[in-house]
């Protein structure tokens, strides 16, 4: 949903979304990263069906969600429900790509040139707005989902996405501090 931006945080979400630093692994140790690729891997081979392709999703998440502070499962089960692991699809209200992104915010903090169905850019947009989301709401996840998906008050979505994120891609992460809990689903 359209919300009115001031000019500076449109500069910030402008100066995130534009970063053109390559993706590099963000995960604390090798040995981690090769687990949680593993593990990640095995439960998406249905969903996406090619495994370089798969792999690269992965970490293309992992870096986009570390980056904003995000967890990369909570990432996972919103691509669930959003798109359902779907890269071009395209809601009625018109959003696109996994993280169905509303083509207004390329307009409010991007550039022409942003595509909103290329894998990088959809999830950095989608997890620069969940972050923005989160911080507005003072880490409330229900209350940041309930923005993302234009549904705030209503509890349906993100009691969909917090289900999808426990039910089917909770990780244990050793390196999450307890103060991160806003973004961790409850136990």
């Amino acid at each position: 949903m359209y919300e009115p931006l001031s000019a500076s945080v449109r500069a910030s979400l402008y100066k995130s979304v534009s970063d053109s630093v390559p993706p590099r692994p963000s995960f604390a140790s090798p040995v981690e990263g090769a687990n949680w690729l593993d593990e990640m891997s095995r439960r998406m081979e249905k969903r996406i069906p090619d495994r370089a392709t798969r792999l690269d999703f992965l970490k293309t998440v992992h870096y986009e969600a570390s980056r904003a502070g995000l967890d990369p499962q909570l990432v996972l089960g919103l691509i669930q429900v959003e798109s359902g692991f779907k890269k071009y699809a395209v809601s009625s209200a018109g959003a696109r790509g996994f993280m169905q992104i509303m083509p207004f915010w390329v307009q409010l903090i991007g550039t022409r040139e942003n595509n909103l169905f290329h894998l990088r850019t959809n999830l950095r947009y989608g997890c620069t707005i969940l972050r923005h989301y989160l911080d507005i709401e003072k880490g409330d996840l229900y209350r940041a989902l309930g923005r993302y998906n234009g549904s705030l008050g209503r509890p349906e979505y993100p009691t969909l996405v917090v289900g999808a994120w426990r039910n089917g891609w909770s990780y244990p992460d050793r390196t999450r501090s307890a103060s991160s809990l806003s973004s961790q689903p409850a136990s």
